[in-house]
């Protein structure tokens, strides 16, 4: 039977962030703890962090992370906002040794999005909802009634001559120094973008940004109802610690043959 009290670590670009996570009610029941992400952010130096973090808490249990990279079976194959050394590493076994704990890892987005339906503004929601996380890039969850596409990286895609995340994230408004008007009518290219892709149900919109929605939302014109995330800065936590109550839940269920 899993705990209901798993540890979630969210590993940023910028901060490494943890929390001890209720999994039924997607509470956190510690106040969160933050360090700076080492620079450059190499395998040894973030794991010896998140060591820290770990200890902080004298963990000894489960634990969830949201790793900024495309995340499969516990290997990353890409790096965002991390050093390129972490590119085909196992993340789980790296965390795991340095702490002596079972660690779960997946795509910091996807995290974020598992949170928002489990707990926040996707519960409940069928059809097709996608998170979009906007803030230094454009990070992605997708899910089909409830069910995750994983490493969507739909701020990769290449659109108005690059990618997406050099167009419209929240740093290049601060870069370029764009007015909100003219930064939300560049986000909602992109979402029209994606209307005609997936032809999505709702749009969750969490990261920075999401909080100054209100500067922006008269210049969506989508096909959709589009929300803000209401899990916010605890988002990736949460769904880190949630990823590892899933993971064991099917594990525990047996397969059915027909």
């Amino acid at each position: 039977m899993i705990e209901n009290r798993i540890l979630g670590i969210d590993i940023g670009g910028s901060g490494i962030k943890g929390a001890i996570v209720n999994v039924e009610t997607g509470e956190l029941i510690t106040e969160r703890y933050r360090l700076a992400t080492p620079k450059p952010a190499k395998p040894k130096a973030v794991a010896k962090v998140f060591a820290e973090i770990v200890e902080h808490f004298k963990w000894e249990g489960l634990i969830g992370v949201g790793f900024p990279a495309i995340v499969k079976n516990g290997v990353a194959l890409s790096a965002a906002n991390i050093d390129e050394k972490w590119i085909d590493e196992n993340a789980e076994d790296i965390f795991s040794e340095v702490t002596g704990c079972a660690v779960s890892v997946c795509n910091d987005a996807d995290v974020a999005g598992i949170a928002e339906m489990q707990y926040g503004a996707g519960k409940g929601k069928q059809g097709i909802v996608i998170l979009i996380t906007i803030g230094t890039g454009l990070g992605s969850a997708v899910f089909h009634d409830g069910v995750l596409l994983p490493n969507t990286e739909l701020g990769h895609l290449k659109f108005k001559g690059g990618i997406a995340e050099h167009y419209a994230a929240d740093s290049i408004r601060k870069k370029e120094d764009l007015s909100w008007d003219n930064w939300g009518k560049r986000f909602n290219e992109y979402l029209l973008h994606l209307d005609r892709l997936f032809s999505p149900d709702l749009y969750i919109l969490g990261g920075g940004a999401s909080k100054k929605m209100e500067k922006f939302k008269h210049k969506i014109k989508v096909n959709c109802p589009v929300v803000p995330a209401k899990l916010l800065n605890h988002a990736g936590i949460i769904g880190a610690a949630s990823l590892v109550k899933i993971k064991s839940q099917k594990e525990l269920t047996p397969i059915k043959n027909s």
